[in-house]
């Protein structure tokens, strides 16, 4: 009873947030970017809860926790540090500023105007709708084993609810519910890791914090090296996986865009760094538990052994009942928020740039009809794929590997690197399919090898491109001035105001053949 409480009580949030927001939505702007005035705090939670989901609760800590031991907290370092640390110090005020003052409101559009190249955008719209499904279905997959575990409920009726919830959630409230439920799901997951370490580790089975490392040493002596058992290949590329892979994520980069001015970056910088050590330490440290709770192997599903019940069983065996709603709740909380960013970039990359490249006149009415249409049909596809059998690692790791490892090089050196050119972009692009699809063709889906090859095709393309660009021709060099609003007099550089219409392109000299769209979707609406 009291399971069903607390998701009553967390359903009922999710519908008053989807109301209230409702009423905030004055056009498409606010319902993809919030207006682009959102505070920091709200960003960083946004970005925090975007980044951890069931995905990490259910399928990475379980499974990464159990076998790599002690070394798994390497991974809790590389994601506070480079993947919300470093992503927000050396992306988000570059991003921020680029998009705003060229009235950019999705990665593909970004490539398009970075690169003027209207192929491009069509590509990686495909790309990002395509290759987030996999990654939503882990989601799907993460909650269904955890309330099946709970209450005994089959995985598909399961899917069913969370499926009708976020489809309702989005097409209500849009953005602005997205990060106004992201803050308060933030603050739930802090509170609910605190209390998850606090019981597991008072468990008889741990024995207090300071009998977790004797206790694991027992089992393994490697358990408790610097250097898990699997090795350092495999360690390395999670981290690689896990952290660097956020920086060419759609739906984590979207944060960059709605943020209220470059200032607020370093306040977000901080709160998300502390926000990603405390829940991913949470998160894999509990998994490191799980050693202790099944030492020989993981638990049973449907007779056969399963990575992502270690942590479900944990929750409904060791934890009490009002820990355990918590807990329910916190990553309920989690996936809800990561499932919105990922149904917002997705359905982006359909409506935005592919709908309004066909009906240039389209209304922001009418695209604010369409996004909502297209959020519904992206979460049905996504339930589909997570009825399969399919390991949730292997699901999310070739999900990042391909959407990353195609996008992470050509946005990350567009930003800063005027070298950057429209062959080795595809050269890029090209490897991360080959490296991603390819490999995964060989060694198959469920295979340990694939978050190996995800490591490689985000890195690998980084080095195509760049040594692609030094032997491909150079874009005009006005043409790039003005992308990097350079050479130019612009009266608004820096402007933070949130006017879309800050900066024109009309009243600067830049090359005819240059056709740079300025929306202004919501004067027609």
């Amino acid at each position: 009873m009291l399971y069903i409480l607390a998701i009553l009580l967390y359903i009922a949030m999710i519908g008053f947030v989807a109301y209230i927001s409702k009423n905030k939505i004055k056009g498409f702007s606010d319902f993809f970017l919030g207006g682009r005035s959102v505070n920091p705090w709200m960003s960083a939670f946004s970005y925090g809860t975007a980044y951890f989901s069931a995905v990490l609760f259910i399928g990475y800590a379980g499974k990464i926790g159990w076998g790599f031991g002690m070394s798994t907290l390497w991974i809790v370092l590389g994601n506070a540090l480079l993947g919300c640390y470093l992503a927000w110090g050396v992306l988000g005020k570059k991003t921020r500023e680029m998009t705003q003052r060229l009235n950019i409101s999705t990665m593909p559009e970004f490539l398009e105007i970075r690169y003027n190249n209207k192929k491009l955008k069509a590509v990686t719209s495909f790309i990002i709708f395509l290759f987030l499904v996999p990654y939503s279905a882990s989601v799907y997959k993460g909650l269904g084993y955890l309330f099946e575990q709970i209450f005994g409920i089959p995985t598909i009726y399961v899917l069913l609810l969370m499926t009708t919830l976020t489809g309702l959630y989005l097409y209500f409230g849009g953005f602005v519910a997205a990060t106004l439920a992201d803050f308060i799901q933030g603050i739930i997951m802090l509170i609910g890791v605190a209390l998850m370490l606090f019981f597991v580790v008072g468990t008889s089975t741990v024995g207090g914090i300071d009998n977790v490392i004797p206790a694991l040493y027992s089992i393994s002596p490697q358990l408790v090296d610097p250097i898990g058992p699997p090795g350092f290949i495999p360690l390395i590329s999670l981290v690689i996986l896990t952290s660097l892979g956020t920086w060419g994520l759609p739906q984590m980069i979207h944060k960059f865009y709605t943020i209220k001015d470059e200032k607020s970056v370093v306040c977000a910088k901080w709160v998300s760094t502390f926000f990603a050590l405390i829940i991913s330490f949470g998160a894999y440290f509990m998994g490191v538990l799980g050693r202790l709770f099944f030492p020989t192997a993981p638990p049973t599903y449907m007779g056969l052994p399963n990575f992502d019940m270690i942590i479900p069983t944990m929750v409904d065996t060791a934890l009490p009942n009002w820990v355990a709603a918590i807990i329910l709740v916190l990553v309920l909380s989690a996936s809800m928020s990561t499932l919105a960013s990922l149904v917002l970039a997705s359905s982006s990359a359909v409506v935005v740039d592919f709908l309004k490249e066909m009906k240039p006149n389209i209304t922001g009415t009418e695209l604010m009809k369409t996004m909502r249409i297209v959020c519904l049909m992206f979460v049905i596809l996504s339930f589909i794929l997570a009825i399969f059998p399919t390991p949730i690692i292997s699901l999310a790791a070739l999900s990042w590997g391909l959407v990353s490892g195609c996008l992470l090089a050509p946005y990350a050196l567009g930003l800063y690197w005027r070298g950057t050119t429209v062959q080795g972009v595809w050269a890029g692009i090209i490897t991360a399919l080959v490296v991603m699809l390819g490999g995964s063709a060989v060694v198959g889906l469920g295979s340990s090898l694939i978050p190996t090859l995800s490591a490689i095709s985000i890195v690998l393309p980084i080095f195509v491109v760049y040594f692609v660009s030094l032997f491909t021709k150079k874009m005009d060099k006005r043409y790039l001035d003005y992308i990097y609003d350079t050479g130019f007099n612009s009266e608004n550089k820096n402007n933070d105001s949130g006017n879309e219409n800050d900066f024109n392109s009309e009243n600067h000299e830049i090359p005819e053949k240059v056709n740079i769209r300025y929306k202004k979707i919501d004067n027609k609406e």
